[in-house]
């Protein structure tokens, strides 16, 4: 069974406080963006599409994909204004080659693992809907407008949601066509697409805390330390 990935990796990363974007900026002497597609590349994913920021595409095909020789990524394409059209034009991407299954991913996620990637393809083939994610570890407090505790969820069943979130192919093709006709929807998140215009159960696949999304530079000490630490 053919699976697939698309990694996101456009946006500025204005909470960064840097003129280069933060899938750009170094760690451990290689561009961030490197450890996602590495990941990809090491795992049972047959191809790529990666997902950049309008007017990149030439940039990362010569300082990623073919400074490190990533011969999965079969397309770079320009991303959109917000992250659904982004997901779309990499969805799209993939349309011809129809894989059985797509994993889309968050290129600022530099610590996913091959072996999750493999894992989630597992689960993938039995339920037709994951997502990478892991419990959570403090108490939520859900309040009003005026920053009133209105609940105090059960902590056991609450879980933070990463990427990737992997799908079959049709699902999440289908789910993201019938999306643009609504671009007044707000979406966060791959499941929630889904989970809009498909009636099917999505399971939740344990990540790992390592797996985190770089947004600031406490984050890139936070990510550079772990990537030594995984040596």
């Amino acid at each position: 069974m053919a699976a697939a990935g698309i990694v996101l990796a456009g946006g500025k990363g204005s909470r960064m406080q840097s003129d280069i974007p933060k899938q750009y900026m170094e760690l451990l002497g290689k561009p961030l963006l490197y450890y996602a597609l590495k990941a990809f590349e090491d795992s049972d994913v047959e191809q790529v599409v990666l997902v950049t920021t309008e007017g990149d595409e030439e940039y990362c095909k010569k300082e990623l994909v073919e400074r490190f020789g990533f011969s999965k990524v079969v397309s770079i394409v320009a991303g959109g204004s917000e992250r659904y059209v982004s997901v779309w034009n990499g969805l799209k991407g993939l349309k011809e080659q129809e894989p059985d299954y797509v994993l889309i991913h968050d290129g600022a996620r530099p610590l996913v693992t091959a072996e999750l990637i493999n894992r989630l393809i597992a689960e993938t083939e039995q339920y037709g809907a994951c997502v990478a994610g892991m419990p959570v570890k403090d108490t939520i407090q859900m309040t009003d407008e005026r920053g009133t505790i209105t609940l105090t969820p059960k902590r056991d069943s609450l879980w933070t949601a990463q990427t990737p979130q992997s799908f079959e192919f049709s699902l999440a093709y289908d789910a993201y066509e019938r999306l643009m006709q609504e671009p007044e929807i707000h979406v966060t998140d791959d499941a929630m697409v889904v989970g809009l215009y498909h009636d099917i159960p999505i399971q939740m696949v344990r990540g790992s805390y390592t797996n985190m999304k770089v947004t600031t530079p406490e984050d890139m000490v936070l990510a550079e330390a772990f990537l030594k630490k995984r040596g």
